[in-house]
């Protein structure tokens, strides 16, 4: 269950509320509402307060149109290097734009750390006008995308076009991403940079949005034009996305009038779709395609394809085309290993797997364990000395971080804290990993402490808080502590609070539905208990659902762990009608979602073992084989 932890606000009423905390909250909502001199009123007494930059900035920031450019350099001088440095440089940037005053951004605009798409193309704006005959090259990685951009790319976009930079090749090739991306209106917009005859028909898109197989199956279809033609593979796409078979029956009646590179690239659309549904026509359909140039996206299902049909050469083929960025991602580097291992190229696969093992995570692991290696105590296991975690206890941009965290504010605590690491050295990761534990942060304990990536604390990595709650719920319905602390570290992050935008509430994130269908059948009549603060009740809700699943999926964790985040009728639907290698099963799990989610509970549970006592805890046991598919598996109102 994907998470959006929510702001939620604990008052300074709170036992942890620091002097002059609703003072800043007054002063946060007066900005907010645009009250500057509710704002400019409080401020003299919050100059002592953790969050004081804060008050300057947004003082500062609601001056922005009055070109206060002495404060604004005078404030950047002093905290150009934090965040809210960086976000009154983005402030003024645009701030520049509106003026035209193109020289002042050129000089400003190589400091802003990780400017957004508005920014990028307003430092493009700034380039056409002082003739920098680079900017069509640097503007075609904003261009060739299926998203849509904010108004500050369109005069861009004009400029070039207007002078030949972008071609009608390059318009064409945005049409496709956009319809590749479901996202018809920034196709229909990108076109009009076509030539007038030359435009798809706005009616024929909006048909093809609303019904492709009709669209497709019209006996006035046309295929003329290069405009009628990518109509008509949006709408092959459209309708393989939901009915591949469908679609490759449309194929073979209608690719003899498209252009062989229009055939192949038709194929390659179908036989993705196929493979994202696990049809075993997947892998012949990809054949269909011949030697067309198939995307990283379409690969990485061509993989997937043959894990299933266990052709093992297809895999290695598959990975070998990948760019090599996307060939480097331990997914593709595992799967390609133990394709080479089942080809009798062991030396090449132990080379593989050797480096990879000594990396982090899912393929990690199982790669480990394929060279035989034990899990034994991390080469460095470092333990953070108090000077260093003091140090940072003094961080101005920590100190902010978990002023915020102890108003509630987990979101802007969250942003001040991930700019706040930015570079920091392994031990001072470490170190500040071990402040937030100390906070009882856990959240940011973790995603702080995994980013060493020379030096490791396992205890910080897999924090056991709530322990003798956890415990005791393991216990009473009889299912592996380990991966309950696995699941929960991926659920919540040990965030008593956390709230999904789905509606999943507390360590185990639980839906009210589901919360509903457990009280019932544990005759819990105050079921809402258990999505608020009621801790003991969420876990032993959790738990009890958790087992469950695991009865219900033939004791398969796996099969459980995908069902507790996609529903029981997804994890069954997406078993094979034999038995598969859970490995497999995971990794050609359609919903990325779900696919990652797996992978961290199941690796996360073998680190949980280990740190619980059972450092000879095997991921490849616990994975198993996952059997084949059988009956109609619902589980009441548990359905996302």
């Amino acid at each position: 269950m994907r998470l959006a932890l929510l702001p939620l606000l604990f008052l300074a009423a709170s036992a942890f509320a620091a002097a002059g905390d609703m003072d800043f909250l007054a002063a946060r909502d007066a900005f907010a509402k645009g009250n500057i001199a509710r704002l400019n009123e409080l401020a003299p007494e919050l100059r002592t307060h953790p969050l004081a930059l804060y008050v300057e900035y947004w003082q500062l920031r609601s001056r922005i149109t009055e070109d206060p450019r002495a404060d604004v350099r005078q404030f950047l001088e002093v905290n150009g290097a934090q965040l809210l440095g960086n976000r009154l440089r983005a402030d003024w940037l645009r701030q520049l734009a509106r003026q035209k005053d193109w020289t002042e951004f050129q000089r400003e605009y190589p400091a802003l750390v990780d400017p957004e798409p508005d920014l990028q193309c307003l430092a493009l704006q700034s380039r056409i006008v002082t003739r920098d005959f680079g900017v069509a090259r640097d503007a075609k990685s904003l261009w060739l995308s299926g998203r849509e951009l904010p108004d500050a790319c369109g005069s861009v976009f004009d400029a070039l076009v207007g002078a030949g930079d972008i071609t009608e090749d390059d318009i064409w090739a945005r049409v496709r991403l956009a319809f590749e991306a479901g996202n018809a209106t920034v196709a229909k917009s990108t076109a009009q940079y076509l030539p007038s005859g030359r435009r798809p028909d706005p009616r024929s898109i909006d048909t093809v949005t609303r019904n492709p197989q009709r669209y497709l199956d019209a006996k006035t279809l046309g295929v003329k034009t290069r405009a009628q033609r990518e109509v008509a593979l949006f709408a092959l796409g459209r309708t393989a996305a939901t009915v591949p078979q469908a679609a490759a029956e449309s194929w073979r009646r209608l690719q003899r009038q498209f252009p062989e590179e229009d055939r192949a690239y038709g194929w390659g659309v179908v036989a993705t779709a196929a493979a994202r549904r696990h049809l075993p026509d997947a892998l012949d359909w990809y054949r269909e395609a011949g030697k067309a140039p198939l995307t990283d996206h379409q690969l990485g299902w061509k993989v997937r394809a043959a894990l299933r049909a266990r052709d093992w050469r297809e895999v290695t083929a598959a990975t070998e085309a990948m760019t090599s960025e996307e060939r480097e991602k331990s997914v593709w580097r595992y799967w390609r290993g133990r394709a080479l291992a089942a080809q009798d190229r062991e030396f090449e696969a132990n080379a593989i797997f050797a480096i990879l093992a000594n990396e982090h995570g899912f393929h990690a692991l199982l790669a480990a364990e394929e060279l035989g290696a034990s899990l034994t105590a991390p080469r460095q296991n470092y333990k953070p000395l108090e000077g260093e975690v003091g140090a940072m206890a003094n961080h101005a941009g920590l100190q902010r971080a978990l002023a915020f965290y102890r108003l509630g504010l987990r979101y802007e605590g969250n942003l001040e804290w991930l700019w706040s690491i930015r570079g920091m050295e392994d031990t001072l990761l470490l170190a500040s990993a071990e402040l937030a534990r100390r906070e009882g942060w856990y959240e940011r304990a973790i995603a702080t402490a995994e980013r060493a990536e020379g030096l490791v604390n396992m205890d910080l990595r897999y924090p056991t808080p709530y322990a003798e709650l956890i415990r005791a719920s393991a216990r009473d319905v009889d299912i592996d502590e380990a991966w309950i602390y696995g699941l929960v570290r991926q659920e919540s992050r040990f965030v008593p609070t956390a709230r999904s935008t789905a509606g999943a509430s507390g360590l185990m994130q639980i839906m009210p539905a589901t919360a509903k269908w457990i009280a019932g059948r544990l005759g819990h009549k105050d079921w809402r208990s258990a999505l608020d603060e009621a801790l003991g009740t969420n876990v032993n809700f959790g738990s009890y659902y958790l087992k469950e699943l695991l009865t219900k999926f033939d004791g398969s964790a796996v099969l459980a762990s995908a069902a507790y985040n996609a529903g029981p009728r997804r994890a069954q639907e997406w078993r094979s009608p034999g038995a598969l290698e859970a490995a497999i099963y995971i990794d050609t799990i359609p919903f990325t979602e779900t696919r990652d989610y797996v992978r961290k509970v199941m690796a996360n549970a073998v680190q949980y073992a280990r740190v619980l006592g059972n450092p000879q805890d095997s991921l490849k046991a616990r994975l198993g084989t996952v059997p084949p598919i059988k009956g109609d598996l619902r589980l009441g109102a548990q359905e996302p």
